[in-house]
């Protein structure tokens, strides 16, 4: 299969190239510098920067020339921010909803035409189940990941009547670099507050004890074969993967809220 994904170059998109290149997959993948894309047998390198539309669509359709037609498009790159939602700049908020919602909308959008004209293909947009269980004190990535789950959910329904395939991937926590790249608020006149500082301990203990990011690529190679994969997966740890969710599904907001701040310890 011919396959573009985003964030190749670390992370769970590192370890989902690996995985497809392996089983013999050609995989365009894609980074901000091109260069820390792996170097692999059926692996090419596309310089892309969600942050610049122009990227976006020069490096989609320059990547699709080459390959004639993309059979699977994963958006899979991503970017964090932890800090208070009531200090959250602007700024901040639309940094991460052009990289994890406008972006890889974009991406959808440049696709499905090619898709739609041989009535087949599919596409994994990975959002976080954070877009269910928001994580304290990551507003805007919570946010970001809900709405990319909401649009993902809308193009099920209009595509209910064709072969296209589009699959939510919910990653849990996964032990990747992730948190060494978030950025945080920056207000140095003011002390951490104990429960942020809680909280982020919290959130990096769960990472570092997390499953590795093969745990998901292992899932993406068995979705890409699936010719009727279910709409949504959650992938990780035992807990976060199969309690977690229904906690969300069956428990009432308030037990919900409360639940969330035991774990995270505020």
């Amino acid at each position: 299969m011919k396959i573009f994904l985003t964030g190749a170059s670390s992370g769970i998109g590192r370890a989902t190239a690996e995985a497809l290149t392996r089983a013999e997959h050609e995989v365009w993948g894609t980074s901000r510098d091109a260069s820390r894309v792996p170097d692999l047998p059926g692996m090419r390198a596309v310089r892309l920067d969600l942050a610049d539309r122009a990227s976006i669509h020069d490096a989609f359709r320059h990547a699709a020339a080459e390959a004639g037609a993309f059979d699977v498009v994963i958006n899979n790159a991503g970017s964090g921010h932890f800090g208070p939602a009531e200090l959250l700049t602007a700024e901040m908020s639309q940094e991460q909803f052009q990289t994890l919602v406008l972006a890889q909308i974009e991406l959808c959008q440049l696709a499905l035409p090619a898709m739609r004209a041989r009535n087949d293909g599919l596409i994994i947009n990975v959002t976080s189940l954070a877009a269910r269980l928001p994580v304290p004190f990551m507003a805007a990535y919570n946010a970001a990941k809900a709405a990319m789950a909401s649009f993902t959910l809308s193009l099920q329904l209009e595509l209910g009547d064709t072969r296209i395939r589009i699959v939510d991937l919910q990653p849990a926590d996964i032990s990747t670099g992730f948190n060494d790249s978030v950025r945080k608020t920056d207000d140095s006149d003011t002390p951490v507050p104990p429960r942020i500082s809680r909280t982020w301990n919290v959130v990096d203990r769960n990472m570092k004890e997390a499953p590795k990011p093969d745990l998901v690529a292992r899932r993406i190679l068995e979705l890409i074969v699936d010719e009727n994969p279910p709409p949504r997966v959650t992938v990780g740890g035992a807990f976060q993967a199969n309690v977690a969710p229904l906690i969300d599904t069956f428990l009432p907001q308030r037990v919900r809220l409360w639940g969330l701040k035991k774990y995270y310890g505020i």
